[in-house]
This record gives structure tokens, sequence and C-alpha cells, in this order.
């Protein structure tokens, strides 16, 4: 918001955000709660999640810089549809909804590529949803992790720059615990990703496109 709004604006901008910080496992807002408004990434990371049965499925992460919350804005619905829980310690800032919804009206920049990061989130929901339906769980493994791969990098010894539960990754996946422990020892025995504790590896991105476009 602050890169793509008017200089003249930045101080309105100073003037209504709010910062906050939320400790690691901490929920910053809950599935059905009122809209308060919309949520910046400072510096962290929060998975965004949702109730799918009696399961829990992460639609995406959000890191450094990134915007959540903002699935709340809608014309009929005042609640959230989703809830944010950070991973890490996290800084970020909330602006509320009707100051957010000024500054699109007054940053035709913003407000266009707020219009794009949309149609960007609602094609990868559709494919999510797809994949949930037709592809198998090495499959849809291996999907995630190229993702996590292209959001957050590798470090220098080839592993994810991000520290994630098999938890987590199972629901990233939208597979159970077992089943995901299972497959993932499928893709060690295939030597295509390495572990070393928490921490996930690639060996063989090639390996896991094949498998993600079967």
């Amino acid at each position: 918001m602050c890169q793509l709004s008017l200089p003249e604006w930045h101080p309105a901008i100073a003037n209504n955000r709010n910062n906050f910080i939320a400790k690691k496992g901490e929920t910053i807002f809950n599935e059905g709660e009122p809209v308060k408004g919309v949520y910046f990434v400072t510096s962290g990371n929060v998975k965004i999640h949702k109730k799918w049965g009696d399961k829990e499925l992460i639609l995406r992460f959000a890191n450094d810089g990134a915007i959540f919350g903002h699935r709340g804005i809608t014309t009929k619905i005042d609640a959230y549809p989703i809830s944010a829980t950070a991973l890490e310690t996290t800084h970020f800032c909330v602006v509320d909804l009707e100051f957010f919804k000024t500054t699109l009206k007054v940053n035709h920049d913003f407000a266009y590529n707020m219009l794009m990061f949309y149609a960007d989130e609602l094609h990868s929901s559709e494919r999510k949803m797809r994949n949930l339906a037709l592809m198998s769980v090495k499959g849809r493994l291996a999907v995630a992790l190229l993702e996590l791969k292209e959001q957050f990098g590798l470090d220098q010894d080839g592993f994810l720059s991000l520290e994630l539960s098999r938890q987590d990754l199972a629901a990233f996946t939208g597979a159970t615990y077992e089943t995901v422990f299972r497959t993932m020892n499928e893709l060690l025995a295939e030597q295509l990703i390495k572990v070393n504790g928490k921490a996930l590896g690639i060996l063989n991105e090639a390996g896991l496109i094949e498998l993600a476009t079967r």
C-alpha cells in the first residue's frame, strides 16, 4: 500500500495504521469474527487457513510485505471467511476497512494492483481446489514443495528457508498427517527431497515438477 500509493497519501497511511506483534502460534483473527480491517506483514510469517470439515486447510502463507485479511472485504458478508495465525514472531500493521477502501478510491495504481492480486489469488484458489479433487497426495505434496520454494527460496544447503511443521505441511497439502508422512518417505526413497530435523530440502526439482504436472 505504501509503495503504490501517492506520496501525498503517505501521511494519511501513517495516521491510520496500527502496529502489532504476534508471537509464534498466536491467532491474529479467527474465521467468523467480524471484519476489523486489512493487515500487512512487516516481518515474519502468517498462515492463512480455514476449517475443512473436521480438518484445517492452509490456503497460503503471508510473509514480509504481504497482505492478509482482505478476504473480509465484501458487500454482503461482514465476517472473515478465514483465520490467520503467526508461524513465528511476526510484526504487522492493520488499517481500518473504511480507510482501506478510501485508499483504493484515491490511489489508482494501488487499486489496479489489488485487482490483479485478487485475480491471481482466485486463479490460485481454483487450481488448489482442482488439485484437491483430482491429484494424488504425492502430486499435491510436490506442488506444495515447489510453491514453498518459489515463495521462500532455499538456503545455501538446499533447504527451504521456512520452518514448517509436518502438521502444517499436511494442512497445506490437503491430506492427513499420516498420509503426508508416508508420502514423504516415498519422496526420500526416490531421492527427490531431503530432511534434516524439521528442515525440508529439494534434491531433484525436475522430478518434483514431473509429479506436479501429471
